[in-house]
């Protein structure tokens, strides 16, 4: 099994941990070595579920934070192992999940080593699943099996945000706009009704829809609305009956789930709506006084989060919750994905500042 090297730089540690595939469902090798590392360390209070570990200090400060992530990554496409390259002079590291999100990982594993006595009782979370579907998610089986370890006044998801402060997130929304025909021969088109044909108006209410940008809380959430599949067709000689049209529909956290899947029903009246899937945003939580510590001890400028993220599952369990890590969101899942040492660097100093500060 390998092992994890705890007094290693982030880098270092980011090197390790991202030389050690976990594409989903192969996370086991790497908590292997997450939970050895960890167990070893007399500070902490440590528990498993599955592929996912807590650990956790007990040390009676009046305010606790939890700091999470996902230890999974997608498919490797020949990006593996790591190797160190320079762009216009800046090193970086390059390689399947040292963005999305094992750099933010091996800044938790660093500091949870390291801090001993911070200024606030610290809950770590390393988790499984998270680029899958989300029934899957190992901080969703987590919040199901031990509730009682997201007991906490803040939180911090280490995914990538540029080693900014991304706050909450925007919900996500699939569904399936349907149109019905009937088939017939297509030499004898007129006998059917073409059900492709049919969806020719979805198609043009989505080209015109203007998506909103909402101010949530002080942060702009820009919405979108998407086709992102389409499926019709039998034979090359016959009139399909079927038309079936994929929506993705990202919505600003000051809308529920509801009131999405209404909007979306309005924008399609006229057709069959089923709602496939739905995740709820989550509002920046900036205005908790640890939020407001944190910000100021890391020095950044918060920006809203566009893609959904587990905050939400902190948010709804009432615990406000933002984003911050190192990396480019925009090169997570990129076969080019790559992060800059001095952001990996960073991180780790603002986080510890802050942890550190009385």
């Amino acid at each position: 099994m390998p092992r994890l090297d705890l007094s290693a730089s982030s880098v270092s540690l980011t090197r390790a941990i991202c030389d050690i595939p976990s594409v989903s469902d192969d996370e086991t090798t790497l908590a292997d070595a997450i939970f050895e590392a960890v167990s070893a360390l007399p500070h902490l209070e440590v528990f498993r579920d599955g592929d996912t570990i807590v650990a956790r200090t007990d040390l009676g400060r009046p305010q606790r934070v939890a700091i999470a992530g996902h230890i999974d990554t997608v498919p490797i496409n020949a990006n593996v192992p790591t190797r160190d390259i320079e762009i216009d002079g800046e090193p970086y590291l390059w390689g399947r999940g040292t963005v999305d999100m094992k750099a933010g990982v091996a800044v938790q594993l660093k500091l949870a080593a390291e801090l001993a006595e911070p200024r606030v009782d610290l809950t770590w979370m390393w988790y499984d699943h998270e680029e899958v579907e989300a029934d899957r998610n190992g901080l969703g089986r987590l919040s199901r099996d031990r509730p009682d370890l997201f007991a906490a006044d803040f939180a911090i998801l280490g995914e990538p945000s540029n080693g900014q402060v991304e706050g909450g997130c925007n919900g996500t929304m699939r569904a399936v706009v349907r149109t019905h025909g009937i088939r017939a021969h297509s030499a004898r088109a007129w006998v059917g009704e073409n059900a492709i044909h049919r969806a020719a108006p979805i198609l043009m209410r989505l080209s015109e829809y203007r998506p909103r940008e909402v101010t949530v809380d002080g942060l702009a959430y820009r919405e979108g609305l998407n086709a992102v599949a389409i499926r019709g067709g039998i034979a090359g000689n016959v009139i399909p009956d079927l038309c079936e049209i994929e929506v993705n529909y990202r919505f600003a956290p000051s809308r529920s789930a509801e009131a999405a899947a209404a909007h979306l029903r309005d924008v399609f009246a006229g057709f069959e709506v089923e709602i496939t899937d739905a995740a709820e945003g989550a509002r920046p939580g900036l205005d908790a006084p640890l939020a407001q510590e944190f910000l100021a001890a890391v020095g950044a400028e918060p920006r809203p989060k566009y893609g959904w993220t587990d905050v939400a599952r902190f948010s709804s369990l009432g615990v406000p919750a933002v984003n911050y890590g190192p990396g480019d969101p925009q090169l997570a899942h990129h076969d080019e994905e790559r992060v800059p040492l001095a952001q990996i660097d960073a991180v780790e100093r603002g986080l510890r500042a802050w942890l550190t500060a009385r």
